[in-house]
């Protein structure tokens, strides 16, 4: 299911990222995870850009259906961007897609990764984890242990709009930490409704925060309750 902020946030990727690709007459997309329940990321990509969506599940916006949710059936080093959007939370492995994702990406090729950092138990079919501030350092630190020079270009928490209760963990990366120069733009460079942001060549987190949303939410009605208690 596409919720508001999964939308917003995969154009923000492009909108900071899809210039850097612009000197090639072909850029390959692959999303993981793109039948359009209630909504799709395609219509987020340069509309020049070959798009390619999997699933597990054949269905509306789905040109590959997958065998083995471990494994995909592209070429090594084929595609230039792929897209995970609230799907590593639903992989009992999310570890394993990870590394096959790197093995399909280009040596210039980017991750853009949306998990939940926040949100009810929802299974599809299984509901396993949730992402947290340090969650794409760690991923980087696994490609790492696996002969990978994966860096991570940006990650953050985003917050909540009115009507929807996910807050997204969304984390850029690119495959060969020897490319990453050539990604001047952050998402971050625009975009500050966000909390413990990780910009890569920063050492602090950007808004730091150790509480999420929910809970800051939560103490700032619990004050206001108390003060009328106190009032009254």
């Amino acid at each position: 299911m596409m919720h508001p902020t999964a939308m917003m946030n995969c154009t923000k990727f492009f909108e900071a990222y899809a210039d850097s690709f612009l000197d090639q007459q072909k850029v390959r997309v692959i999303e993981i995870g793109s039948q359009d329940v209630n909504g799709g990321l395609r219509g987020t990509a340069p509309a020049s850009f070959e798009y390619i969506g999997v699933d597990f599940v054949e269905g509306k916006g789905v040109d590959v259906v997958l065998d083995d949710p471990y494994s995909l059936p592209f070429e090594s080093e084929s595609a230039d961007i792929i897209l995970s959007s609230s799907c590593f939370e639903h992989s009992e492995m999310f570890w394993l897609v990870f590394l096959e994702i790197m093995r399909v990406l280009k040596p210039k090729g980017l991750l853009y990764m949306n998990a939940p950092s926040n949100g009810p138990f929802h299974r599809y079919p299984v509901d396993c984890w949730r992402f947290y501030p340090d969650s794409g350092r760690a991923l980087v630190t696994w490609a790492k242990r696996n002969a990978m020079n994966v860096a991570l270009l940006e990650s953050y928490v985003s917050a909540q709009v009115p009507g929807d209760i996910w807050n997204d963990f969304v984390a850029v990366f690119v495959k060969d930490e020897a490319h990453a120069e050539g990604f001047p733009k952050r998402i971050l460079n625009a975009k500050t409704d966000i909390s413990n942001g990780v910009v890569r060549g920063i050492d602090e987190f950007v808004n730091q925060s150790a509480m999420p949303e929910d809970m800051r939410k939560l103490m700032v009605i619990g004050q206001i309750v108390e003060n009328k208690i106190r009032i009254n």
